[in-house]
């Protein structure tokens, strides 16, 4: 009687190594749907890494693409899970990783937000876009004013998705909390600084927190190649409240209620009644994945508007 043919262990490797037992879901189980392209362009720091989902085919006639720019200290990761959203209702998606964040350079210096907004037109200078929406998220949005205000032949519409126009006080209890959580950042030897981190940033996505995103975000902290701390220190220092007044595109502030910030998305209403103001029910700082389709929605019915 014949023994069936068992596959060896070499085989198995070598089926594997040509594809051949390929699990597409597992193995694509943290990459965005549909997939961008992703490249790198030139910029005053060094390369800028990007990500762009391409021209929708269903775009309006004159739309333009959207850029966006993430919260500190993430990278353009913080989008995944509405490239395909936004896509899907026309309009191309470019997320870009702030220097010293995601994939992106550092800058040779201890960065502030106005030199993060100079990354960006290079960018738009590589994929061969004159003019753009942009929209940025809690320090992505202080980079995105400062785009507009320094470029602002570049911006046609600005979206602020939490705005932080803050007082004095406010300003100084920010900065202390970077000094004394971040800057002075212990790196302990059995690994717990990454448990306590992961601990913070699961109470701040508040209820129905998921792990597997919890930890994708824990480990963007520290993969960029700058100090991620750089990220909440010069969101602190940037003057909010002075460069909100100056913005002269047309703008929309987009907030959700559990927001962190959410009473400096109102004060930013109030200091520019002329802006449009969307916000949301609940949610915390993750309000892109906790409500993905409304964010799209909002999104893309003011940027058509």
């Amino acid at each position: 009687m014949n023994k069936p043919h068992l596959p060896t262990r070499r085989s198995l490797i070598g089926a594997a190594g040509l594809g051949l037992l390929a699990l597409p879901r597992l193995a694509r189980a943290n990459m965005p749907a549909p997939p961008t392209t992703r490249g790198y362009a030139k910029g005053p720091y060094g390369l800028v890494h990007y990500q762009d989902t391409g021209p929708a085919k269903n775009a309006a006639p004159g739309s333009l693409p959207l850029v966006l720019c993430h919260q500190a200290p993430m990278s353009s990761r913080q989008f995944d899970s509405v490239y395909g959203r936004l896509l899907a209702r026309g309009i191309r998606a470019i997320g870009i990783d702030t220097p010293g964040f995601g994939m992106s350079d550092v800058t040779p210096f201890v960065p502030k937000v106005e030199d993060w907004a100079k990354a960006v037109p290079p960018v738009l200078d590589h994929l061969g876009l004159k003019q753009v929406d942009i929209l940025g998220h809690h320090t992505g949005s202080m980079v995105a004013t400062e785009v507009a205000l320094q470029f602002p032949d570049r911006v046609r519409n600005l979206i602020l998705n939490g705005p932080l126009p803050v007082t004095d006080d406010e300003r100084k209890n920010f900065l202390d909390g970077v000094e004394k959580r971040e800057k002075n950042f212990v790196y302990k030897s059995d690994g717990s600084h990454l448990m306590e981190s992961f601990m913070g940033r699961w109470r701040m996505y508040g209820e129905g927190a998921n792990p597997q995103l919890t930890t994708r975000v824990t480990v963007e902290k520290f993969m960029g190649y700058g100090p991620f701390w750089y990220g909440h220190y010069a969101a602190f220092m940037y003057n909010h409240n002075a460069s909100i007044p100056k913005i002269k595109h047309r703008t929309l502030i987009l907030t959700n209620t559990g927001d962190q910030i959410y009473e400096n998305a109102k004060r930013t209403k109030q200091m520019r009644p002329d802006f449009a103001f969307v916000e949301f029910q609940g949610g915390g700082v993750d309000i892109v994945d906790q409500n993905s389709d409304a964010w799209a929605d909002a999104v893309a019915a003011f940027v058509k508007g």
